[in-house]
């Protein structure tokens, strides 16, 4: 069976504190990559799992109360990094990315939703529902700005829980996108509402996309939780805690499997930089 193709890729990124990412980490700032992927299907055509950040966060942060987002988040994105310009250097236009998976909708994972009409978008029910739910401050203090939602979403919407379930002997929750086993989209609630990652099966290798089920690889690999204060944004600590133990046991016992957290610039860099060109 044909596999999938796969190229990493980064629309901008944003400061944090290594400390705060991980436990016992430097007390210095670290760029936390907005990191997106394009999958080639073999029957589906053009796939994105996320899509970073564009300069609709400058847009969209420049009146409160979503300003208080901007500000404790610096952001740097130019257009050229934007994921639909990449996208259209290697010859792909907004209208055949046919398929969008969003991991959850903090602003640096659907910062351009807006640039694919012709996509269908895939989220799962608790997400989406939160993103409804929550308007002015209580949707800023979730990291949700919903101006970057398309204003047609219900209408290309299709729930990750509709797809067909199926069983992961290390998480509680995974669906097959199409029902042939290529992309399975795995729960890893705890950080955001709903949020799911992507396991994938491309021509080289198992891939496991995981968005911020951990910031830094080396959270999943040693076991190592961020500091104690980012609880107070977090969907689910008890959850995350859960997912991350998941994810870290399934990486001992499947060490060929490349995993890709969204953040993460020692793992993405190495990826981005020495990848096949599309």
């Amino acid at each position: 069976m044909s596999r999938l193709k796969f190229k990493l890729m980064r629309a901008g990124y944003c400061d944090a504190h290594e400390h705060h990412a991980i436990r016992g980490g430097r007390k210095k700032k670290i760029a936390f990559d907005a990191v997106f992927a394009l999958i080639k299907h073999p029957q589906e055509g053009f796939i994105l799992f996320d899509t970073g950040y564009t300069k609709r966060f400058y847009e969209e942060t420049s009146h409160y109360p979503e300003k208080i987002y901007a500000n404790f988040t610096k952001v740097y994105i130019n257009p050229e990094e934007e994921a639909v310009q990449q996208l259209q250097k290697l010859g792909i236009a907004p209208t055949e990315i046919k398929h969008l998976i969003i991991s959850h909708f903090h602003a640096d994972h659907v910062g351009g939703l807006k640039d694919f009409p012709a996509a269908t978008f895939y989220c799962s029910a608790e997400a989406y529902n939160q993103v409804k739910q929550k308007n002015g401050f209580a949707a800023v203090r979730k990291g949700l700005l919903k101006g970057l939602i398309p204003a047609d979403f219900d209408e290309r919407v299709y729930l990750i829980d509709q797809c067909k379930k199926i069983n992961n002997p290390y998480f509680e929750v995974a669906y097959d996108l199409f029902g042939d086993g290529l992309i399975q989209l795995i729960g890893l609630n705890g950080h955001g509402a709903g949020q799911f990652g992507a396991l994938l099966k491309t021509n080289e290798k198992d891939i496991f996309l995981v968005a911020d089920a951990c910031w830094l690889s080396r959270s999943y690999q040693q076991l190592i939780l961020p500091h104690p204060i980012v609880r107070l944004f977090f969907e689910s600590w008890q959850q995350y805690k859960e997912n991350l133990d998941r994810l870290h046991k399934f990486h001992k016992d499947h060490p060929e499997v490349l995993i890709i957290p969204t953040h993460c610039n020692a793992t993405s860099s190495k990826i981005i930089s020495t990848q096949i060109a599309w």
